[in-house]
């Protein structure tokens, strides 16, 4: 039973300390706590569809070549479909609400959802070695917060700009995060990939936020 609780806790706290970060981050108008919970709540919830989702591609699209096949599953099956489901999401809970008044909301926001979301599936390898869920706290929760981190931004000038932003902020999303899933499913030397992929993604997404933080301060947004 420790070992469970054990598991469990590494597979929170890590999604915890970077919802916790980027939410300090926004320090010229927070977020209520009430709404940034719902996001979590649904962003946890909707894993399911993405689930079904997956389930029902990877059942209708035929064997191919196996790169073929590693490429479909990375960017279509993973990517696309999780992303879209965050983004699905943030549409549905935070972007009609009053208080989503700031690009920087967008960020706040769908990184909430892509950490609900990153939770659900560390419980879900919680019941495996310790070795993963510390392996995933390290790459997979910081994947999740970054890809759908960069969307946000896009999201978030989406309200204020041209609407269509969003689509742009999903196909950067799902590029970073189906490149993520490549590198790991082809295996062999590809994975080392894993750690420039996210720090220079990582980087990306600090400047956009700081970006938002000053866009926001120069309209009277914030």
């Amino acid at each position: 039973m420790s070992y469970l609780v054990l598991n469990i806790s590494l597979a929170v706290i890590p999604a915890l300390i970077l919802l916790i970060f980027f939410y300090n981050k926004d320090k010229q108008k927070k977020e209520p706590v009430a709404l940034v919970l719902k996001v979590f709540i649904f962003g946890f919830i909707s894993v399911l569809p993405a689930i079904l989702i997956e389930m029902l591609i990877s059942y209708f699209i035929p064997e191919r070549h196996q790169l073929i096949n590693i490429i479909i599953r990375a960017f279509i099956i993973a990517a696309l479909v999780e992303e879209g489901i965050k983004l699905k999401t943030v549409m549905l809970t935070a972007f009609p609400n009053n208080n989503f008044d700031e690009i920087t909301d967008g960020i706040v926001y769908t990184i909430t959802a892509s950490l609900g979301f990153a939770v659900f599936e560390n419980i879900f390898y919680s019941f495996g070695p310790v070795s993963t869920i510390i392996i995933r706290g390290m790459t997979a929760v910081p994947l999740h917060a970054i890809a759908s981190g960069i969307m946000g931004y896009y999201i978030g000038k989406s309200k204020f700009e041209n609407p269509n932003l969003k689509y742009k902020g999903l196909a950067i999303a799902v590029l970073i995060h189906g490149s993520y899933d490549f590198f790991l499913f082809y295996g062999s030397w590809l994975p080392v990939l894993i750690i420039p992929l996210l720090l220079i993604s990582g980087g990306i997404l600090l400047k956009l936020y700081k970006l938002a933080l000053q866009n926001d301060r120069a309209f009277g947004r914030s």
